[in-house]
């Protein structure tokens, strides 16, 4: 094949068998993904037939990494992260290191170096971002209690690898890896890699984030779309490169801190929008990349191997992840959602294992395990969140321990004796607290209305409590919580909540303590406003018309005065 074609032939290949193979994998109900692998596998040195360029298709997955990293830090939120902060930060710490330290006890038994374990532990104690948040989506759980847990635990573990991947090169040569006969020492390694980073981030939020929220408002003024567009491009891969030229920074640490300069612009949701398809072709590209490093002999030479890493993946790391959940006093729910959302590796997993294996520290088969790890746990993680809710109903039938780790005795799911004893009649019961229901919250108290907030998020109610605001810690669907919230005393029902399935659950209860409640809620487009005000009997109101409204409203003052 010409070298002059080996781009189109490599692009056309890598594209055309990731969409035949990812619409497969979609229709037998698995994540794209897997398509996208298996296309690598097919293309690569380890199968027969067409082979893709190798190095190629490596710098390739290169601009994927970047634009990765690039998405994962635009879409960075501290607010979401400090909201589950408690149970997310010590929670995925304690997981990760369990899951590490099983990875390498593993390859200390298979006779591995102290860095070959250090590398493949880690790689298999980070789940893949992509892979979770599209399952809880999916289900729709995103927006729940346990999505925001398992997304803020996904947080702080990308930060974790982040980290990671900027440590491993100055810990390679005193791991026995590439460097380990310079001399340096370790401590003086580290504080070299440290001042580098610590230079790099202190320009970045010093410089970059004035420079670069400036630069997208200029090019946004001339209102040319592919300008923006190749305004974020440029941004992202520029910074990416300059921080690995001039700082020895990772391109994917360099990228992940351009996403998080440019969320500090105003047209951070836009960058985001149009930087997407990009970004999504290019991710493809990276696993199929991914996919054509993954030796299949690996299955059938040590299929013993593989079952141990998958154990690693698919048990250890959720278990691991269940009890601390469960420590901390969440729900059996809970720590079976979060459990099941971390039993799977991906992106973070790869790109670890690159660098391990370019520093010398993994060895090719300890990359090819982690592949193999990687597809079989992706594969299966659709049905272990299947068989999630039925493990939960058998658990709490079964078993004394489960029924009282399903309905904790917690004591914020009660209000408090003072509250109880006033005897609460003619509030107002408000279901969520998020940014629409602090609005109405502060409006009626500011009005003079008792109000009592029902809300799921455990820091959230500890903070109402603290500022005398009377709040009950549950899902408003379980009919406990809004009886610990005196419904059947209440004067009107308020639910902020965008969970049209969790509403009517909340409506029926709600009727059937209080008949002829009056119920506000909250939609997002007409139609389902129609079919909720149908079904519910409940006045809705639909964001896109209220803000007309307002505008209307606004005008017709205008042209009064």
């Amino acid at each position: 094949m010409p070298h002059a074609t080996s781009l189109i032939t490599t692009l056309a290949t890598g594209f055309g068998l990731a969409l035949l193979l990812g619409f497969l994998a979609v229709r037998l109900r698995l994540p794209a993904l897997v398509g996208y692998l298996v296309a690598g596998i097919l293309i690569g040195p380890s199968t027969p037939g067409f082979v893709a360029d190798v190095q190629l298709a490596g710098q390739l997955a290169e601009v994927g990494v970047m634009l990765l990293m690039f998405g994962v830090g635009l879409h960075f939120s501290l607010a979401d992260l400090m909201a589950v902060r408690r149970i997310a930060l010590p929670g995925a710490i304690a997981q990760m290191t369990v899951a590490t330290l099983m990875g390498l006890g593993l390859s200390g038994l298979w006779g591995w170096p102290l860095g070959a374990g250090l590398v493949f532990g880690l790689s298999l104690s980070v789940a893949s971002t992509v892979v979770l948040l599209k399952a809880l989506e999916s289900r729709g759980q995103l927006e729940s209690v346990n999505g925001r847990i398992a997304v803020g635990w996904l947080i702080v573990e990308d930060l974790a690898m982040v980290l990671a991947l900027v440590m491993l090169p100055a810990l390679a040569g005193p791991l026995g890896g590439v460097g380990g006969g310079t001399g340096e020492s370790l401590g003086l390694a580290l504080g070299r890699t440290l001042l580098a980073v610590v230079a790099f981030v202190v320009l970045m939020l010093v410089v970059g984030r004035r420079l670069f929220p400036w630069l997208l408002w200029q090019v946004a003024k001339t209102g040319s779309r592919e300008l923006f567009t190749l305004c974020v491009i440029a941004a992202a891969i520029t910074i990416a490169f300059g921080s690995a030229a001039l700082f020895g920074v990772s391109f994917a640490l360099g990228a992940f801190f351009a996403g998080m300069v440019l969320r500090e612009s105003q047209f951070s949701h836009r960058a985001a929008d149009e930087s997407l398809p990009l970004r999504d072709a290019f991710a493809v590209l990276f696993f199929v990349s991914v996919g054509m490093l993954f030796d299949p002999r690996v299955l059938l030479e040590r299929p013993f191997q593989v079952l141990a890493v998958v154990g690693i993946i698919l048990v250890g790391k959720s278990l691991a992840a269940a009890a601390v959940v469960l420590l901390f006093r969440y729900p059996l729910n809970t720590a079976l959602t979060v459990s099941a959302g971390l039993a799977q590796i991906g992106e973070f997993s790869f790109i670890l294992a690159a660098l391990g294996v370019s520093l010398g520290l993994l060895p090719l088969e300890g990359q090819s395990l982690i592949l193999a790890g990687a597809l079989i746990s992706i594969a299966l993680n659709p049905l272990v969140f299947t068989l999630s809710e039925p493990l939960r109903r058998m658990l709490v039938q079964r078993s004394d321990w489960a029924r009282r780790c399903e309905t904790r005795d917690d004591p914020l799911s009660e209000l408090p004796p003072e509250t109880a004893s006033s005897h609460l009649a003619g509030h107002v019961v408000l279901v969520g607290h998020g940014r629409v229901g602090q609005q109405v919250a502060a409006a009626l108290t500011a009005a003079g209305q008792a109000v009592v907030v029902a809300e799921q998020q455990r820091e959230r109610v500890e903070a109402l409590r603290a500022q005398g605001q009377p709040a009950v810690l549950g899902d408003a669907a379980d009919p406990a919580v809004l009886i610990q919230a005196h419904i059947a005393r209440a004067r009107m029902l308020v639910i902020a909540l965008p969970d049209p399935v969790g509403v009517r659950v909340m409506i029926e209860t709600a009727r059937a303590l209080n008949p002829g409640i009056p119920v506000l809620l909250r939609s997002h487009n007409a139609e389902e406003a129609a079919r909720l005000k149908a079904d519910c009997g409940a006045e809705v109101f639909v964001a896109e018309d209220a803000l007309a409204a307002l505008i209307t409203r606004r005008v017709l003052q205008g042209k009064a005065g």
